[in-house]
């Protein structure tokens, strides 16, 4: 895939391209949403992941990939929000990892 070869503005074409033809397919949200992080879109990543959630609201790796985004944003009073509720549903190491850099930032 153009998202495995590095190419990130092809893959959220080609990810864009899969919505359009299967609106709820949570996967494609998320890697659209990872592509778009990683091309500094954050708000449109946190955008991508939110509907990955409204079709699958037990995804926990989408809660911990928004936390992540809203962490990198500053925002981390949301970024434990979604750490947390991705704890809930299994996957608790981004709770981990904010816990251990909010006390390296203290």
């Amino acid at each position: 895939t153009y998202d495995d070869l590095g190419d990130r503005k092809q893959a959220i074409a080609d990810y864009t391209q899969v919505i359009k033809l299967v609106p709820n397919y949570a996967n494609a949200y998320v890697n659209r949403g990872l592509a778009y992080a990683d091309l500094g879109d954050r708000k449109q990543a946190i955008a991508d992941y939110t509907e990955a959630i409204k079709i699958d609201p037990n995804y926990a790796d989408v809660y911990n990939n928004r936390g992540g985004t809203y962490d990198d944003l500053g925002d981390y009073k949301s970024a434990t929000e979604e750490a947390r509720k991705a704890c809930e549903l299994s996957a608790c190491g981004a709770l981990q990892n904010l816990t251990k850099n909010k006390q390296l930032r203290d």
